[in-house]
Order: structure tokens, then C-alpha cells, then sequence
């Protein structure tokens, strides 16, 4: 059980993203893996993301990515391989499956895509931490 975000350090996890518009309409579902190898309560817990078919160690070469501190969202994960939204990209048996939904905090304006904002136009997202635990292989 995680009781604060040190307890993450080291550890491997199959990371679930939900994106929706500002309406709640679903955008798009990414699902990655990787190792935490840093924690910030203030920055977030730093994930070094799989690059390969790697399973719970990885060679450095790895993209980072940042989630949010909240652990609610953090359950055990059961044995097994999951693939990710990469391909080729795979883990086993990782530590735990962590899920995330994520909201435009506005709508993109009339001459902007649903992809991308306008050069110069920022966009902003909610993090919002799914607190029941995912279903797999169910």
C-alpha cells in the first residue's frame, strides 16, 4: 500500500490517460509504462517511460513524464504483460496501474482545431484521478 509519494520511487506502473473536451466529450485514450525516478510532492512524480520491449528496468534513454502527486488513483497491479498505446512497447508484471482523466479547462476557440491550439495560444488541461480501481482482463 502507498501511504505517501516515496513509496512510488523505483517502482513500475502501466499508466491509463483519459483526454476529454472542456465539454466532457472524449477526445482520446493513451495508455504508457515506465519507472518512477523521481518525486516532488510540489513537481509530481516522475516517470521514465518505456521505450521498448522492456519489462521493470530501463536504460535511461526514456522520455519523462510527469503525473500529479495524488495517490488515490494508484491500485496494485496483477501479474501479467500489458501492451501500451506505443507499439512495440510492453511491460510485465509492473508494480501498479495508475489512471488518470484529463479535461480541456476551456474550449478551443473557432479558428483552433480540437488537436492543437493556435501558435501562441496555451492550452490547459484538469487532471482528475479515477479512484476506482481499473478492470483488467475482466
Amino acid at each position: 500500500m502507498l501511504n505517501t509519494i516515496n513509496d512510488t520511487l523505483n517502482k513500475t506502473c502501466l499508466i491509463g490517460l483519459s483526454y476529454f473536451t472542456a465539454q466532457g466529450e472524449p477526445l482520446k485514450q493513451n495508455i504508457v509504462a515506465g519507472r518512477v525516478v523521481s518525486v516532488d510532492k510540489e513537481m509530481g512524480i516522475t516517470i521514465e517511460l518505456a521505450t521498448s520491449d522492456t519489462t521493470s528496468s530501463n536504460t535511461g534513454d526514456g522520455a519523462n513524464f510527469i503525473l500529479p502527486t495524488n495517490l488515490s488513483c494508484w491500485f496494485n497491479a496483477p501479474k501479467g504483460e500489458f501492451h501500451t498505446s506505443q507499439k512495440g512497447v510492453k511491460i510485465t508484471n509492473p508494480d501498479y496501474l495508475v489512471t488518470w482523466d484529463i479535461y480541456q479547462t476551456k474550449a478551443p476557440t473557432e479558428d483552433t482545431s480540437q488537436e492543437k491550439p493556435s501558435d501562441g495560444e496555451q492550452q490547459w488541461w484538469q487532471w482528475q484521478p479515477r479512484t476506482q480501481p481499473p478492470n483488467v482482463g475482466q
